[in-house]
């Protein structure tokens, strides 16, 4: 809990320092040119399809539910069983994920994106863009939460286990469920593509801020 507590300012300030704001930076070009250049609404008309639907739309709730559910688990059982490990891992991807909730949220303040329409495809919305402050809220819009706390969790799960890969691989594809599900649902594709390059930046950064050789690092498992 001390090192959650300590290196998370440091960390939200790390997610934008240096070169990661040209990061910041390709997520934006990326939507400018997935908006403008029509691409947006290509996809969200071409995955208009009921049984795409109901392949992705639990997408969401899963994507909502496990950030708060997964690291609870990890830090309760860690402590359970008297694991430092992964008592940490828990508190490790719990901030990551409140990052992710934290930037992408004000992101969303600022930009106000309207959400798809749910399944009628209609005229096309996908520029709308409400600048300013909470025009649109903090709840929908640009870049998509689920996704970005997704590859969050995703990328501190990467960086943490270098010598088990397949629990990477295994949380990178659980990302890309959630972030292509509700692209395919709520959110448009550019909403993805920004949330995946922030999130994945933000995993980065507290996967290393935890790994050991840092201060306080993870103990070795035994």
């Amino acid at each position: 809990m001390k090192q959650f507590f300590a290196t998370l300012p440091r960390n939200i300030i790390a997610c934008f320092k240096g070169r990661m704001i040209f990061w910041h930076l390709l997520a934006i070009l990326l939507t400018v040119i997935l908006v403008t250049s029509g691409f947006d609404w290509f996809y969200f008309q071409f995955t208009r399809d009921p049984r795409l639907w109901s392949l992705m739309f639990p997408s969401a709730p899963i994507g909502g539910l496990v950030p708060i559910a997964l690291p609870i688990t990890l830090i309760v059982s860690g402590y359970i069983v008297s694991h430092a490990r992964i008592t940490t891992t828990g508190w490790a991807i719990g901030q990551a994920a409140l990052i992710g909730s934290l930037i992408s949220s004000t992101y969303k303040a600022f930009t106000g994106r309207g959400h798809p329409a749910l399944h009628e495809t209609g005229a096309d919305i996908s520029h709308g863009f409400q600048f300013g402050l909470l025009r649109g809220g903090m709840f929908w819009g640009w870049p998509s939460s689920h996704t970005t706390i997704a590859f969050a969790m995703a990328g501190t799960v990467f960086s943490l286990f270098p010598k088990q890969r397949w629990l990477g691989w295994l949380a990178i594809g659980y990302a890309f469920y959630i972030g292509l599900g509700v692209s395919m649902t709520i959110h448009w594709l550019s909403d993805f593509v920004a949330g995946a390059i922030i999130g994945t930046i933000i995993g980065l950064v507290v996967g290393k801020s935890f790994s050991p050789g840092q201060t306080n690092p993870i103990p070795p498992q035994p």
